[in-house]
């Protein structure tokens, strides 16, 4: 457990990581919470209910907002090692869940939180957690103190892989595998594998740099790779963000003179 008590101190403490390391820990259970609460509210069970003030309904995104907002402004005023800091840091941590929660609907600026479209709040949250999480299960190259030379060397040296790992990270979302990118922040091989092979056809490397004879042959290996793993990735999708409605709500359902509803007025998504 060496390695363990040397990176606490070298990379929390030494680093200055606590605040990151708490936020990230707030940022995950309140994801976890509000997604427990607004599934249990879909379903008709438990004490918890939508919040509703003179028929609007009020969204977590919102009290997400303020505390986002305040947690920010907090952190810019404290000094980097007073307990401000760290109330900042669950404040941002909590606010940024209730918002990315929710990041689908106001993306689409539609009540989409059960939809299939609302799955892309998930996709946000596990992104954003990734990418908190890499410097925390990483090192820091600076602001580490009482390091050898020979341990100062071997952190320039990691620290420029590091580099070229994220540039490469980086051409993978170019090439349109953005979940490749996410799992290659911290298994370097996937991030390899998907620069070598076809970009997705609708990619920004697919418009820049493929020939239409190309693109071609990238769209039929994107759609035997969908074949084999969008139906694992949706159950993934559905295991972490719920299954969505169906019939999907973002779809107008006419009414018996065959006149759709008015936009925006659904406000019973049980999103909180």
């Amino acid at each position: 457990m060496h390695w363990l008590s040397s990176w606490w101190r070298h990379d929390i403490v030494d680093g200055h990581k606590g605040p990151l390391l708490l936020g990230l820990v707030a940022f995950v259970v309140t994801f976890v919470v509000v997604r427990t609460i607004t599934r249990l509210i879909r379903a008709g069970r438990g004490p918890f209910h939508n919040v509703n003030d003179g028929g609007v309904h009020l969204h977590h995104s919102t009290p997400g907002v303020v505390l986002l907002v305040t947690g920010g402004f907090t952190s810019v005023g404290a000094d980097g090692r007073s307990p401000w800091t760290y109330l900042a840091a669950t404040m941002v941590g909590v606010g940024a869940s209730l918002v990315l929660d929710e990041f689908a609907m106001i993306f689409h600026l539609q009540d989409v939180y059960w939809s299939q479209e609302g799955q892309l709040s998930v996709s946000m949250v596990t992104l954003v957690a990734a990418c908190v999480a890499l410097p925390l299960v990483g090192f820091s190259p600076t602001g580490a103190t009482g390091l050898t030379p020979a341990q100062s060397t071997a952190r320039g040296v990691v620290t420029a892989l590091l580099v070229l790992h994220l540039v490469l990270v980086v051409l993978a979302a170019v090439k349109g595998k953005y979940g490749t990118a996410v799992i290659g922040l911290f298994l370097a091989p996937v991030t390899w594998v998907a620069v070598l092979r076809l970009a997705r056809p609708h990619s920004l490397w697919s418009r820049w740099f493929y020939a239409p004879e190309r693109r071609d042959r990238a769209t039929r290996r994107a759609a035997a790779f969908d074949a084999r793993w969008a139906p694992r990735r949706q159950w993934w999708d559905d295991l972490i963000g719920g299954a969505p409605s169906r019939p999907d709500p973002t779809t107008p359902a006419r009414s018996s003179a065959g006149t759709p509803p008015s936009a925006g007025t659904g406000t019973s998504s049980g999103a909180g």
